[in-house]
């Protein structure tokens, strides 16, 4: 019993540490990531240069390109301020480069008569300047389908093919950049920021690594550990002299 009630205290005791061990990590990444938002937005030439844009993710960056709204995608089941919508994102063709870049353009709140209605979003023509953090693809939902993507544009800029629809729960960057035979970086994306336009908001979430959670999950640990010690010197300990006391007392 000794040895089962360390090996016990001893896991979870270890576990606990783990935990508080995972929350300082992301502690800070999460402050690595709050110092790349306070730098001076980078220009196209600079985001070019990166061997990692992922390491600078959440720094600002100016780009200027065309936008490609014939491969325009509505990301379902997204909501903002509670209200579930779509996530337009849109590749933009990045000037004097072979490089296009998808853009989380903005949310736009989905009809709910019509589904499969599209939400107007006005998309400039010529070229644009955008600004946006450096992000990675776009984070994924359960999805209960089985992934199958549409068939491919015969060409740039091509319109879709009959029975495509542009509204999907994820999107897969490699499967996309296949699919639409664009030049289409896959390891960040851009998320636009700025006001609400175009018909669409900006009003993004916070980034969140879920530190909170490992806390929570270590309070859980080393309450077991404390619940393992209290257990062993109960039954190990007081409730024998307990016994003991009442038996010397009926003697």
């Amino acid at each position: 019993m000794t040895a089962l009630a360390l090996l016990a205290f001893a896991g979870t005791l270890s576990l606990g540490r783990w935990q508080l061990g995972r929350a300082a990590q992301k502690e800070a990444l999460q402050a690595a990531v709050e110092v790349q938002s306070t730098l001076p937005p980078l220009d196209m030439p600079a985001f070019l240069a990166l061997e990692r844009p992922i390491d600078t993710v959440h720094r600002t960056v100016r780009l200027r390109g065309l936008w490609l709204p014939s491969e325009s995608v509505y990301l379902d089941n997204r909501q903002m301020h509670g209200v579930p919508g779509f996530y337009v994102v849109t590749p933009l063709a990045l000037e004097g480069t072979q490089q296009t870049v998808l853009v989380q353009r903005g949310w736009v709140q989905r009809n709910f008569e019509d589904r499969a209605k599209l939400p107007e979003v006005v998309t400039p023509t010529g070229l644009v300047v955008v600004t946006g953090r450096i992000e990675p693809p776009p984070g994924r939902l359960l999805d209960l389908g089985h992934g199958q993507s549409p068939p491919p544009a015969q060409a740039l800029g091509a319109t879709p093919a009959l029975g495509f629809s542009p509204i999907r729960q994820n999107l897969d960057l490699e499967a996309f950049k296949a699919e639409t035979r664009l030049p289409l970086r896959t390891d960040v994306t851009l998320l636009e920021v700025g006001a609400a336009s175009q018909g669409l908001q900006r009003d993004w979430p916070a980034p969140s690594l879920g530190i909170e959670k490992h806390y929570g999950y270590a309070f859980q640990w080393f309450g077991l550990a404390a619940l393992v010690a209290i257990l062993y010197v109960w039954f190990q300990f007081i409730a024998p002299r307990r016994r003991g006391a009442h038996r010397a007392k009926r003697i």
